[in-house]
């Protein structure tokens, strides 16, 4: 069921008004069936695997707690075979549905430069959707418990919600326990301004779906399936433009996330920071995915030794996090590629660090002004991008091929061409589409530059006259029906991140 799909637009009216109507002690048990429907609607065989990964977890983090009772807080030799246990059981469905058959096929490679031939089994299953989200997730929990950062949650049913809360079940945001799971617990009432609050955030988040990104996925498909006819000048547009596609994609579910657990009381984490805005690739990495970027960060980049353990030690555990990152995004060596380009940046950042300064200080570059910041930015957002081309490749060879086609194949002439219009139409993207399109991600730059200054466009919108809100609300819920990629020939397109 899909967010931006008429199901979804009857399914969550539902909920949310049986979830107010319904006595408290009940509610959760709403939301747990509620979301586990939302989740088989895609193929109710799913539901067996998030309800293993929510008993393996469950019960792990219960052995670790009752083993830190038993030896008054030690037994860490028991504990971490739990948290082993949780991870081996978790990580191995994860690795039979999405990455076996990227493992057999390396295999097989690798064996066949020995003249080794070996055949791996074929096993052809469908990806569940959403397995890396509620696995991270489920994972983080039981880190979290085996850390006593948090206690083990006794009530079965409340931690399936957890795991399964329909708003960020199939794409995140991948929340920690410490902020879900007590608010499971909380009074959620109606309250008027809350439920506007988290209508107006899913609206903006459909507006960045269906109007902008699933618009440029018009472009960008036609130019990366098609490559060899196009010039490395239009090459390079659909890759900028792809940088927006998936921003808009994964930023407008992720609205859509936050807004529909607000309606019903709930807070999610903030996924999306202006990433665009960053100024170095750190920056932007602290800005997009939050709560993925973090997951990282405190399993996997700190149990390494982080920055605690010299400068050496801390660029492999930067990189290493990094090709992680990657991988867990998809089964292939581009993902993989992607998230080392960005680990790189970083590395490569920190050693010219000492030169760029001695640069600046004899050229005598001012670097508290908007134009040096200006220029970070674009140097920031073009290294971001090279790498989002691995990204958006269906894999490395498919990448290098485009890569020395687009540069044998500049066209920079054809930026001072009138026929530049027309090179865009071949695109398959027509004129007023493209159009609607820039004008769409002039307001996105705009409302993501207002929120990096931190304007309170909210506050400010509260304070106009009731005509120009309504003006507003109507505006936005206008511009996703009549903008909106519809049509006879548009198939609802699902979010980027459902294959993750």
């Amino acid at each position: 069921m899909l967010f931006n799909s008429g199901d979804f637009l009857l399914f969550f009216p539902v909920v949310v008004l049986v979830y107010f109507v319904i006595p408290q002690r009940v509610k959760y048990l709403w939301l747990l069936g509620a979301s586990y429907y939302f989740y088989m609607s895609w193929n109710p065989r799913y539901a067996v695997l998030i309800l293993f990964s929510t008993v393996t977890t469950w019960a792990g983090a219960l052995a670790i707690s009752a083993v830190g009772r038993k030896f008054d807080g030690n037994g860490k030799t028991l504990k971490k075979w739990c948290v082993a246990g949780c991870i081996v059981l978790n990580l191995g469905i994860l690795f039979a549905f999405k990455y076996y058959g990227f493992a057999a096929a390396n295999l097989e490679g690798l064996l066949g430069l020995f003249h080794i031939s070996v055949k791996m089994p074929v096993f052809d299953v469908l990806l569940p959707v959403g397995i890396s989200f509620y696995t991270f997730q489920a994972l983080g929990y039981v880190f979290d418990v085996y850390r006593g950062e948090i206690t083990a949650e006794k009530n079965f049913l409340r931690y399936a919600l957890f795991l399964s809360f329909f708003p960020q079940l199939v794409a995140g945001p991948i929340e920690r326990s410490k902020n879900l799971m007590s608010q499971i617990y909380e009074p959620h009432s109606f309250d008027l301004q809350r439920v506007k609050d988290g209508l107006l955030l899913m609206c903006w988040g459909f507006f960045q779906k269906v109007v902008i990104a699933d618009r440029i996925a018009i472009l960008v498909t036609e130019v990366y399936d098609n490559f060899t006819v196009y010039s490395g000048l239009q090459i390079f547009l659909a890759t900028v433009l792809f940088a927006f596609q998936i921003y808009c994609d994964f930023g407008g579910y992720s609205d859509i996330a936050v807004g529909a657990a607000r309606v019903m009381g709930f807070s999610l984490t903030k996924n999306f920071k202006s990433p665009y805005y960053a100024v170095t690739v750190s920056e932007f990495w602290r800005n997009w995915h939050i709560s993925l970027t973090t997951w990282f960060r405190d399993y996997v980049y700190i149990p390494l030794g982080g920055n605690r353990c010299g400068r050496l030690k801390k660029y492999r555990n930067l990189l290493l996090t990094f090709a992680v990152s990657g991988l867990w995004h998809g089964a292939g060596w581009n993902y993989v590629i992607w998230g080392g380009l960005n680990g790189l940046y970083q590395v490569a950042g920190d050693l010219t660090r000492p030169f760029r300064v001695r640069c600046q200080k004899r050229l005598h570059v001012r670097t508290d002004c908007g134009s040096y910041h200006l220029f970070q930015g674009i140097v920031t957002f073009m290294l971001v991008d090279f790498a989002w081309f691995f990204f958006r490749a269906g894999d490395v060879k498919a990448a290098i091929q485009m890569i020395r086609h687009g540069l044998a194949n500049i066209g920079i002439l054809s930026l001072f061409s009138p026929s530049t219009l027309s090179g865009i139409n071949t695109m398959n993207l027509p004129e007023k589409d493209f159009f609607v399109m820039l004008g769409s991600l002039i307001v996105l730059m705009l409302v993501d530059y207002w929120k990096r200054q931190k304007v309170d466009l909210k506050g400010i919108l509260m304070r106009q006259n009731i005509w120009f809100r309504w003006l507003v609300w109507y505006g936005l819920i206008f511009a996703v029906l009549i903008f909106g990629v519809y049509g006879p020939e548009y198939d609802a397109s699902a979010f980027i991140y459902f294959q993750f």
